[in-house]
């Protein structure tokens, strides 16, 4: 019976005997006294069949501190050890030929077109003989994921040997990201991927023509892409998961591609072309050759149409010296505004625009900068578009929560951040939109006039 049950029953039995009747004091240390007896049964009960409770196992690890020399070595080292071996559990080149070979010999016709296909009776055969390496990927849960619309029900040969291909080069790179992680937590600093893409240089055949000179100005425009998207609180740190899981990486590694075409490497933020351009932007607008860049000479940038109180702003909120700004604080500016359409770059331009610091943006903040945008109108010649109908575009393209209120998220679930940052901090920005159906009926007339022709 259950020791509740039975100290509920014990209380409520009436006083029966040739005893007085018992005073309260004295039935509340009965029931005190019951209590302890039947919870210490009970609980005493639970410790004998629960043994493994007595052993919890360690789950925290002291670092070593900085003075435990040997302590840190002996970490490095058995760090360096796991490492190693984790890197012989993965395929090697031939091991992949291999695979291959077994994959096209156990291939089940017919094939769709020029493509091979496997059932899973021959895929659980091929799983066999390729070796204990392979077992991870030969099981039924691979088999369906790759499984589409194959009415035999197989799937392509092809396909498979990628999904193999690519998860030993996810494993391939955190090891080797791993070689660099000295923490030993997981993530990267700011200095550990910089040493990880200045000896990854050689290894990449498009960026042969750099000079050695150069290579520092390119590591930290290579390393400001990741820091400025992955690392949004800027805590000094990127998980490593997170550095597989982006699609930069796979960007940085493109340039092992010999015959990569010029194309890509001008959409491509890593490549030499693309690195030399920001660099030679930043000295072209460094009128004084002191390295650095005043709120003048980055007015200049782009089409020279930014409106002064945008830029007082970025220079009141980025992190400058004796009022000017570094190499490094000018690409985090460049990535916000090549990149306004993603979520990291909004946020960075929401905190310049969100003067109050309340974190959202009301008529005030629109109208605080738009009328900067109003008086550049007016020193160009243009006649001023009123407030009132900017605002409450802004309004109908964003649609936020709060009718009066437009939050960063409002921005970044709308779509329409980009078009809204630029409307206030460019002119020339402002001026595309405000002449946008005009733009577009001039770009139709001109692919018909070069249709006709």
């Amino acid at each position: 019976m259950d020791w509740k049950e039975v100290l509920r029953r014990r209380l409520v039995t009436p006083n029966t005997g040739p005893n007085k009747k018992k005073s309260e004091q004295e039935l509340k240390d009965e029931e005190m006294d019951l209590f302890t007896k039947y919870y210490s049964e009970w609980k005493g009960g639970r410790k004998n069949t629960n043994e493994f409770y007595k052993t919890i196992p360690r789950f925290y690890y002291r670092l070593p501190a900085e003075d435990e020399v040997l302590l840190q070595k002996l970490r490095e080292e058995s760090r360096a050890v796991f490492l190693q071996r984790k890197s012989r559990e993965l395929l090697d080149n031939e091991e992949l030929q291999n695979l291959w070979f077994l994959l096209d010999k156990h291939q089940t016709p017919p094939m769709i077109g020029e493509e091979a296909m496997i059932n899973y009776e021959n895929f659980l055969k091929v799983g066999e003989k390729a070796g204990p390496k392979c077992k991870q990927f030969f099981t039924a849960k691979v088999f369906a994921k790759l499984l589409h619309t194959d009415s035999y029900g197989r799937i392509s040969i092809m396909q498979f040997f990628n999904y193999v291909m690519r998860k030993v080069w996810l494993h391939q790179t955190r090891i080797g990201l791993s070689l660099y992680d000295v923490a030993g937590q997981g993530y990267l600093r700011e200095s550990d991927l910089e040493n990880y893409i200045l000896e990854l240089i050689p290894t990449l055949p498009q960026l042969d023509g750099l000079e050695k000179s150069f290579y520092s100005f390119y590591v930290c425009t290579a390393v400001r892409k990741f820091f400025f998207f992955l690392d949004p609180l800027r805590t000094g740190k990127i998980k490593i998961q997170d550095i597989l899981a982006c699609s930069f990486l796979d960007d940085l590694l493109e340039l092992r591609d010999e015959e990569l075409s010029k194309e890509s490497q001008e959409t491509n933020w890593f490549s030499a072309p693309s690195a030399l351009r920001v660099y030679g932007q930043y000295l072209n607008l460094d009128k004084d050759h002191n390295g650095m860049l005043s709120k003048e000479e980055l007015s200049r940038y782009g089409t020279a149409t930014m409106t002064n109180v945008f830029l007082d702003r970025v220079f009141q909120e980025c992190l400058t010296y004796d009022g000017e700004m570094d190499y490094k604080t000018y690409l985090d500016f460049v990535l916000a505004l090549e990149n306004r359409k993603e979520p990291a770059a909004l946020q960075y331009i929401f905190k310049l625009l969100d003067i109050e610091n309340k974190g959202y943006l009301n008529v005030f903040s629109l109208n605080y900068f738009f009328r900067a945008i109003q008086e550049l109108m007016k020193i160009h010649g243009q006649d001023p578009v009123s407030f009132q109908d900017v605002k409450d575009e802004i309004f109908d393209m964003v649609k936020p929560k709060d009718p009066l209120k437009i939050s960063l998220q409002d921005l970044i679930n709308s779509n329409q951040g980009d078009t809204v940052t630029t409307i206030l901090i460019d002119l020339n920005g402002f001026w595309t939109y405000e002449n946008r159906e005009a733009l577009v009926a001039n770009d139709s007339e001109n692919s018909a006039d070069l249709d006709d022709t």
